[in-house]
């Protein structure tokens, strides 16, 4: 008999240590997600990378899709082969890397991915398909700093700035156009998070602006960006005028330093124009141009149904019906409750005990009497009537003054009160819907 446990004894550890090592083996695949840094501010570029790797080789390229992070902008850079060595083994692997660049102060998460990949078991050469499960990285962003306006931020690790002007700076004349333009190239970015440029007015000259170019720039490991934006000048009085400098700061993350790069003021001499009646047309001319800039603008602008996109108006819309579903059934459960109450109360001691009370106001004294049995009724006691009831639980008042039934009346409701909490703590009555002593009337 004991052989027979041996035995059987052996070959389930045999069984155990075959299944653990065909899991091990099974093990040959794997990846993790890494951040070069858990909190950013508002703009700064979060470097994600993510790293597959294979005991054997992979049959098929890795894609994991579109990833969209939800409060941020997401650049895919190409894929890099690498390999790591473990234990004196070597493991092929793949690095895909991602900048995540938030646009909000609210906090972000790099969700959780699952991979798709075909690597052969070793010993193989024929691709077997597994999905690869990654856990989700939370970033935490800071909000833009105080000393800084929040549409003028911009976190880039180097900014260039030109400007062109298309008519001539030196021979200007009332009613004359000039365009300026401003390109700006941030590294490290992208176009959609370089602010525009904030305008100074101007007097004698009105500013007419034109359709803004975004444009994004992505090498191997790198992304750049470029904006460029272009101001109409309308000359409208001769004399001097100032076109002040303009003062481009951005920060560096890398360094932790703010930087400006600055455009020297420019003045110009405006002279006076014989042929002012052409100022009236080419400023109509502007305006119609700017209607139909502004009317295109409103038409990119995302849908929007009372302020909200159409995702977060629909999230809004179903929390509203879980909130009232779920006050719709606290009510219904407080109803039921209340029922239940009130019809245990209706049969209860307290509830003829407060008729008892009402009655003794009143100058029927059958009424009285009636009311004070019915309650009496209700009591545990040994004998039922009203004279054993007070000598037991009654005041001192009540046992001197009470003789025959006709002195009920003339015992004050406060004392009845009084004895019937003495037969109450007495044999511990409780409310059994509430589970609490109905002392109180």
């Amino acid at each position: 008999m004991k052989s027979k446990i041996k035995v059987h004894t052996s070959l389930l550890f045999f069984l155990l240590i075959l299944t653990g090592s065909q899991d091990l083996f099974s093990q040959n695949v794997w990846a993790n997600v890494s951040l070069n840094k858990n909190s950013a501010y508002v703009g700064e570029p979060v470097e994600v990378s993510i790293k597959v790797f294979t005991s054997t080789f992979f049959t098929k390229g890795i894609d994991p899709g579109n990833i969209q992070v939800d409060g941020a902008y997401t650049i895919y850079f190409r894929p890099v082969s690498i390999s790591i060595q473990q234990n004196g083994k070597t493991y092929a692997g793949v690095e895909l890397k991602y900048n995540v660049f938030p646009y909000s102060e609210n906090s972000i998460v790099f969700p959780e991915l699952n991979i798709e990949v075909e690597t052969p078991p070793e010993g193989d050469f024929k691709g077997v398909k597994k999905v690869i499960n990654t856990a989700e990285k939370p970033i935490r962003v800071k909000p833009v700093p105080n000393n800084f306006e929040g549409n003028e931020w911009l976190v880039a690790s180097d900014l260039r700035v030109s400007q062109n002007w298309t008519g001539d700076l030196k021979n200007v004349k009332v009613g004359d156009v000039l365009t300026r333009s401003i390109g700006r190239t941030a590294y490290g970015t992208v176009s959609e998070l370089i602010p525009p440029i904030s305008w100074d007015s101007i007097s004698k000259v009105s500013l007419y602006p034109t359709r803004s170019q975004l444009e994004n720039n992505r090498a191997k490991t790198a992304i750049s960006a470029r904006r460029t934006e272009r101001m109409q000048y309308l000359f409208e009085k001769e004399g001097n005028v100032v076109i002040p400098e303009k003062v481009f700061s951005w920060y560096n993350p890398f360094q932790n330093r703010l930087y400006k790069r600055t455009l020297p003021e420019i003045k110009i001499e405006v002279q006076p124009n014989p042929e002012l009646g052409l100022l009236a047309s080419v400023k109509d001319s502007l305006l119609i141009q700017q209607e139909t800039l502004e009317n295109e603008v409103a038409e990119k602008k995302p849908y929007l149904i009372f302020g909200l996109s159409p995702k977060q108006f629909l999230l809004l819309v179903i929390f509203v019906i879980i909130v009232g579903f779920l006050l719709f059934k606290a009510i219904r459960w407080s109803l039921i409750r209340y029922k239940e109450r009130k019809k245990a109360y209706l049969v209860s001691e307290l509830y003829y005990f407060r008729n008892f009370l009402k009655s003794l106001r009143s100058r029927d004294s059958k009424q009285k009497l009636n009311d004070l049995y019915r309650w009496l009724d209700e009591l545990d006691l040994p004998a039922p009537n009203i004279s054993s009831f007070i000598r037991e639980f009654g005041t001192s008042s009540m046992i001197r003054n009470y003789k025959d039934e006709e002195d009920i009346a003339r015992i004050e409701p406060a004392e009845w009160k009084e004895a019937r909490k003495n037969y109450l703590r007495d044999i511990n009555m409780v409310d059994p819907v509430n589970n609490r002593h109905w002392i109180n009337p």
